[in-house]
C-alpha cells in the first residue's frame, strides 16, 4: 500500500503550522508563545482533516516553534510546550498520521564554516527534540547533504563527523538526494556511514540521476529503511513547466505518478510512504483511492 502526505499547511481549512515572526521580535516571549500555540492548534486541526480524508503523512512546518534553535530564544520551549507537543503527537499516533520535519537549505552540518555547521546541528536538535516530545516512533527529519564546497569527499566527511554523535538526531534523520549536487547513490553512501535511511526524491533524481534509472535508485534507497523498522519514505513532485528546473508544479502529473508506481512494482515494494511536494498541498495529491496496489 502507498500512503500519501503533504507539507506544512492545508489550503482547504485553511491552516498552517508555519506561522513565524521576524527575528527582531523574538524577545517578545508572549508573542512567540501565541504563535507556537497557533501552530499547534493548526497541527491538530490538520491531523483530524488528514485522517478523515485518507491522508497518512504530514510534514510539520519548520517554524512550528519559530527560531527554537536560536541562542536568544526567550524561554525553555521544550519544557513549556512539552504537554501540547505530547498531545499533538498522541493524536497523530491515534489517527495513524506519520509526522516529519524538513529543515531548509541553510541547514548544512557539512559546511566548511564552523559557525554554519554549529547552527545547523542546533536546528536539527530542535526538530529531533520536538519529535521526541511528540512521541513519534516513526517520525522523520529529512535533510539534504548541502554543498560540495569544491571537495566532495571532504564535504561528506564533515557531514558525517558533525552528526555521528548526535543520537537523538540520528534516531529520526533521513538523507535526501538533490537536483544539483548529490545523487541517490552518493546520498545512500553517506546514509549508510551514519546508519540512517535515505529518501529518493523523484524530481531531483530526474534532474540529477547519476546514471541510474528510477528503478535502480529505488533499489538503492529502499533497503536503507530496514534498520529503522518503519515504512520507507519517498518524495514525489512534478516540474512546473513555466519555472526553472526543480520548481514544483501545483499538482502531480499523471505520468510522474504512474512512473513511480511502476518503478515500485518493478522492485517489488508493496509498502511506501510518499510525501507529495506540490504547490497545491492536499489539493495536489494524486487520487488516494488509486494509490493502492
Amino acid at each position: 500500500m502507498i500512503r500519501l502526505g503533504y507539507p506544512a499547511q492545508n489550503l482547504s481549512l485553511p491552516a498552517s503550522t508555519n506561522h513565524t515572526l521576524r527575528l527582531a521580535n523574538l524577545p517578545d516571549a508572549n508573542r512567540v508563545r501565541s504563535l507556537v500555540r497557533e501552530n499547534l492548534r493548526a497541527l491538530e486541526e490538520i491531523l483530524h482533516w488528514n485522517a478523515g480524508h485518507g491522508v497518512s503523512l504530514f510534514r510539520i512546518g519548520q517554524s512550528l516553534i519559530p527560531f527554537a534553535s536560536h541562542p536568544d530564544f526567550p524561554y525553555d520551549w521544550a519544557v513549556e510546550h512539552a504537554p501540547d507537543l505530547g498531545r499533538a503527537g498522541s493524536l497523530a499516533l491515534s489517527l495513524g498520521v506519520r509526522l516529519s520535519f524538513h529543515p531548509g537549505q541553510y541547514t548544512q552540518p557539512g559546511s566548511p564554516r564552523p559557525e554554519v555547521a554549529a547552527r545547523s546541528v542546533m536546528e536539527l536538535r530542535y526538530v529531533a527534540r520536538a519529535l521526541s516530545l511528540m512521541g513519534s516512533p516513526d517520525g522523520v527529519v529529512v535533510l539534504h547533504l548541502g554543498g560540495a564546497h569544491g571537495d566532495r569527499e571532504a564535504a561528506k566527511t564533515r557531514f558525517v563527523e558533525a552528526l555521528r554523535h548526535e543520537e537523538e538526531v540520528l534516531r529520526f534523520l533521513a538523507l535526501e538526494n538533490d537536483e544539483r549536487t548529490w545523487t541517490v547513490s552518493e546520498t545512500v553512501e553517506v546514509s549508510r556511514r551514519l546508519g540512517v535511511p535515505a529518501i529518493v526524491d523523484t524530481l531531483h533524481h530526474a534532474l540529477n540521476p547519476g546514471g541510474l534509472k528510477l528503478v535502480q535508485a529505488l533499489d538503492l534507497g529502499l533497503p536503507t529503511w530496514r534498520t529503522r523498522g518503519s515504512n520507507p519514505k519517498l518524495h514525489i513532485s512534478s516540474q512546473d513547466p513555466e519555472k526553472k528546473p526543480g520548481a514544483h508544479a501545483w499538482a502531480i502529473h499523471s505520468e510522474d505518478w504512474s512512473g513511480l508506481v511502476e518503478a515500485l512494482e518493478a522492485v517489488d515494494s508493496r509498502s511506501a510512504d510518499v510525501m507529495v511536494e506540490a504547490k497545491g498541498k492536499e489539493l495536489g495529491l494524486p487520487d488516494v483511492g488509486a494509490s493502492r496496489y
